[in-house]
């Protein structure tokens, strides 16, 4: 990436840095088997990685912002030692439109609406299912970030299945960030959207049909990314971003943060009705994303990263791309909340100051008490590059960081639990990084109880992957589950 103000002369010129580099889509799908490996692929680590992320197959009008390009997933199988790539995009009503045409039929978030295909979605802006994926009832489920139709996906193929509906039983869309509860099996989720209640939650049972679902009133339309889970409960939240009306008058999707309006996080029974849930007050703030939750006692403890607006860009951004470039960096530091069952208090405490995001736990512990969480640590330059992976010890207070090196630069690193493992860090971090020097990516497989020292191993990819979003590890028994069942 540019640094000094030839970025600008760049920024004039219409290119757009979310198109340039780590970031330029790819548009081949690809598999390539038995790739080369230095150090090792650890024998007792079988399963799948998968990443989700924008990768536009067609040139679109206007301003690209880095959250409107075509979801693709990139997965590499690891299994007795070796490693199979593949990529495929995300076959969503939008891409298929798109194909038929051959050209983008939609522009993005930064553009006006009006202009795009009235396909009778609520936002009139193109579903494409880019931001997080999980594994449940033997599928990948791809989510898109404003809420959106979830896409069924195999995992082995990649080859997308078509809308999750549920066996008939959805009724609304699908939050960016849903929870998977490996205990019981469940898929928990939200919706929000412009128009009453503004939100909703429900349950989906292992078997994959939903079990609860419950309209959430909130004072209007608000922006929420993520939610948490304890064993008994869930935490939606109601923070201070809202679409900006006037903007939305006028066929545009801004945002507007109102400074001085309470954040509200809200504690649910799992099988709760709206009308149950209680709200708890806590300074104006936003977050993109939850690392955990756990009941401890009377209390419910939260931890997640909170954003805070980044401090002025290393050289001021002129040019029409100015504000998305200003808007998508990311500043965020990991901060714990304790909402109190019993009194109604809440009690908010910051532990560390460095900008990291991007939290991944044990998935086994989603909803129990954890005591690590592996963030991605935030570049703040332009544009959002991970270079490095923070391991934080919640309970000593202390951490552990991998750098990914110089022009490296890397995407959110699930854990993947040893089998036989007897620790709650007895496993491995793996992440693909990007090597700008020779325009290359790779696997890094990490030892995630020391993470400091390095990859214990390395896949080299025979495709470029381009930066992008969310994550998951799926153990190679739960794909032979799925095999089975299919």
């Amino acid at each position: 990436m540019v640094r000094n103000d030839a970025l600008n002369v760049a920024l004039d010129a219409g290119e757009n840095p979310y198109l340039m580099g780590g970031y330029a889509p790819v548009d081949t799908e690809i598999v390539a088997e038995d790739l080369q490996v230095i150090g090792e692929i650890p024998s007792d680590l079988n399963g799948l990685y998968v990443r989700n992320g924008p990768n536009p197959k067609y040139k679109t009008e206007g301003r690209y912002h880095w959250f409107d390009g075509d979801g693709m997933l990139h997965a590499i199988h690891l299994r007795d030692g070796t490693a199979t790539y593949r990529n495929r995009w995300i076959r969503t009503d939008g891409l298929g439109a798109d194909e038929a045409a051959n050209q983008a039929l939609w522009r993005g978030v930064a553009e006006q609406r009006t202009h795009n295909p009235d396909d009778g979605s609520r936002l009139r802006l193109k579903d494409t299912a880019n931001t997080d994926v999980l594994f449940h009832n033997g599928n990948l489920i791809a989510m898109w970030y404003l809420a959106g139709e979830p896409y069924r996906v195999d995992p082995m193929t990649l080859e997308t299945l078509g809308k999750e509906d549920w066996q008939g039983t959805r009724q609304s869309c699908v939050s960016a960030h849903a929870k998977v509860d490996q205990h019981t099996g469940e898929f928990l989720f939200f919706d929000y959207g412009p128009v009453p209640p503004y939100m909703s939650y429900g349950v989906v049972s292992p078997d994959g049909v939903v079990r609860h679902f419950t309209p959430v009133e909130l004072p209007g339309a608000r922006m929420p990314h993520d939610m948490a889970i304890t064993e008994r409960y869930s935490i939606l939240m109601d923070l201070p971003l809202v679409v900006d009306p006037e903007s939305a008058k006028e066929g545009r999707h801004a945002l507007l943060f109102m400074r001085d309006t309470p954040a509200r996080f809200g504690v649910i029974p799992r099988y709760g009705a709206g009308t149950e849930i209680r709200w708890f007050d806590a300074e104006p703030c936003y977050i993109y994303h939850t690392v955990n939750a756990y009941e401890d006692g009377d209390e419910i403890v939260m931890d997640v990263c909170r954003f805070r607006p980044p401090g002025p860009a290393p050289v001021p951004l002129t040019g029409p791309l100015a504000s998305i470039l200003n808007y998508l960096r990311l500043d965020a530091f990991l901060y714990r909340y304790r909402f109190n069952l019993v009194t109604g208090e809440t009690t908010e405490t910051p532990l560390d100051e460095r900008n990291t995001e991007f939290p991944m736990i044990d998935a086994a512990l989603i909803g129990r008490q954890n005591r690590y969480t592996y963030n991605v640590s935030i570049n703040n330059d332009f544009t959002m590059y991970f270079d490095g992976i923070v391991k934080y010890d919640m309970e000593r207070g202390t951490d552990e960081r991998y750098e990914f090196g110089p022009g490296r630069y890397g995407s959110e690193a699930p854990f993947a639990r040893r089998p036989g493992a007897r620790a709650e860090d007895d496993g491995y971090l793996m992440s693909f990084v990007y090597d700008a020097a020779e325009d290359r990516s790779e696997l890094v497989i990490l030892d995630a109880a020391t993470p400091s020292d390095g990859p214990v191993g390395r896949v080299l990819l025979p495709q470029r992957v381009p930066n992008g979003f969310h994550a998951c590890w799926v153990p190679e028994d739960q794909l032979d589950a799925a095999r089975i069942r299919a």
